[in-house]
């Protein structure tokens, strides 16, 4: 029975891979377990073995291409009717070959070539009835894959990349970047070959013209030496950009498909138009013109109303407490680099308050509740969110069922949610159901803050900066002497309404009194 051959998944918040070369060619028999292809990723590239033993009987993915986690690269079939039949499948050309054109996949239409296909607003979750779409990553008359990236949306939850559905020539725009859509509108249409691109329409908020940078193309050797994967070096050839030149923020320096797009983003904007353009309004990162009147974003807008809703919804009170963190301090030193070489995830600070709030939440199951009209719900689980600080606005994705997770486990689910949230790549139910937050405003230097509520949650953790400061050490012998220390602040904001300044105060001495005798196995 033939093998389909997949994609593999090489990390959790890794999405897709590009195959760099085929090992085997369709009509070879292979081994189970023998290396078959090879794939790079932003994060690592892999020889991939083979799921069965057989012949390989044919290609789907050409060397060059990139595809979605799980979708079929390749057959493998067995006996000798599956090596009589890939001795007539054509080999699998190189994505470099001059002057020829790559057969397409079996199992896939010729771009272009396929029947119209309505691209629908998609519903990305129970509660959402519509999205804003923010960019276009696709102008009309471009072709399109399966599954490429089309454009971006934003919602009450979540903002994400909104893939295609089909194969083909992006011949019609209907809704303009800017606008919101009602889910299960047709925002824009993918049609054949043959067909004539319509104009988009203008958009709401008119973006700048994209160019590539004002930078001299980097040899083809220069580039292979610059850790990065083929789709980052194809997009770089594309738009003339020296990949020496790009600062990587992968592991090792690694130049991410993100670092390149940001680079071009960047030399865009500060490129003069080669051609008299409409005036623009400058892109969310660029600094206001003094006395203009720039709109919300579409997530800001909804922070406001949150925040508004929240201060109105819940009596706030805050208490504040002073941690003395060096006993954690001297742990992290002590093994962030053999626990980054041992779990493949950074040693931060964040796990060890994480895992004192879920301890204690579960000692004080009044903190991890929420409201129901005039009832109070005491929840199952403990559901942590954590904020995440974009450049465009502040997420909360959660980790659900907190409590069933060990310490490496809650780093691991930090670490990945927070990548995902700045990629782009969360789900609608990974931002939703929380039952207590955590921010930590502190990264940015302040001392503590008074954060509001996340409702309908009752309860939320400030976390401040981390500070060398002079205190009163008193020995076991009870000699008091002048040592410096590190010390944290704490800020609890809490719904009056169901959690007292008592229960608060015990909730706060027994995670001060968890994180300063810290006794906890880290992984």
């Amino acid at each position: 029975m033939p093998t389909e051959v997949l994609m593999p998944q090489m990390g959790e918040s890794i999405f897709e891979g590009t195959i760099t070369k085929w090992l085997k060619k369709p009509g070879d028999t292979v081994q189970r377990d023998e290396p078959l292809f090879e794939i790079s990723t932003d994060k690592v590239d892999a020889e991939i073995p083979s799921p069965a033993a057989g012949v390989l009987t044919e290609i789907r993915a050409q060397e060059g291409s990139t595809v979605q986690v799980n979708a079929v690269v390749g057959v493998i079939g067995d006996g000798a009717s599956a090596a009589a039949g890939a001795a007539a499948a054509p080999p699998a050309p190189k994505a470099d070959a001059p002057k020829s054109e790559p057969a397409p996949p079996p199992s896939a239409a010729k771009p272009g070539a396929g029947p119209r296909q309505d691209v629908i607003m998609p519903q990305m979750g129970e509660s959402i009835f519509e999205g804003t779409i923010t960019k276009w990553l696709k102008n009309v008359g471009d072709t399109v894959q399966r599954d490429e990236p089309l454009f971006e949306i934003s919602t009450d939850k979540v903002d994400a990349e909104i893939p295609s559905p089909a194969t083909g020539v992006l011949t019609e725009i209907k809704i303009p970047a800017g606008q919101t859509a009602q889910i299960n509108t047709v925002v824009a249409v993918i049609g054949g070959a043959g067909e004539a691109a319509a104009p988009a329409p203008a958009a709401a908020t008119p973006a700048p013209a994209v160019s590539a940078p004002p930078v001299q193309a980097v040899a083809a050797s220069e580039a292979d030496n610059v850790r990065s994967s083929p789709l980052v070096r194809k997009i770089a050839r594309e738009n003339n950009v020296n990949l020496s030149a790009v600062p990587g923020t992968g592991a090792g320096g690694r130049v991410t498909k993100e670092d390149i797009l940001a680079w071009i983003e960047k030399g865009a904007a500060a490129a003069p138009s080669a051609s008299a353009a409409r005036p623009a309004t400058p892109p969310p990162a660029a600094a206001p013109i003094p006395g203009e009147l720039v709109p919300l974003t579409r997530m800001r807008s909804i922070i406001a109303q949150r925040m508004v809703e929240s201060k109105r919804t819940s009596p706030h009170v805050h208490t504040v407490f002073r941690i003395d963190f060096t006993r954690i301090v001297k742990i992290r030193e002590k093994e962030k680099n053999k626990y980054a070489q041992r779990n493949g995830v950074k040693l931060t600070y964040m796990p060890f308050i994480t895992r004192a709030v879920i301890a204690t939440l579960r000692k004080m199951p009044i903190v991890n509740a929420s409201m129901e009209g005039d009832a109070i719900r005491y929840h199952q689980h403990i559901n942590i969110g954590i904020a995440v600080a974009l450049e465009w606005g502040l997420i909360v994705p959660v980790i659900k069922e907190a409590e069933e997770k060990n310490f490496l486990g809650i780093a691991r689910a930090i670490a990945d949610l927070a990548e995902r949230a700045r990629g782009k790549k969360l789900k609608p139910d990974e931002v939703g159901s929380g039952t207590f937050t955590i921010t930590n405003p502190g990264i940015f230097g302040e001392q503590f803050g008074m954060p509001i509520i996340n409702q309908p949650e009752s309860a939320i953790l400030g976390v401040g900066g981390l500070f060398k400061e002079p205190a009163v050490v008193t020995s076991e012998d009870g000699t008091d002497s002048i040592a410096i220390r590190h010390f944290l602040h704490l800020t609890l904001g809490f719904d009056h309404r169901i959690i007292d300044g008592a229960d608060a105060g015990r909730f706060m001495a027994e995670v001060k009194k968890y994180l300063e005798g810290w006794n906890e196995d880290i992984g």
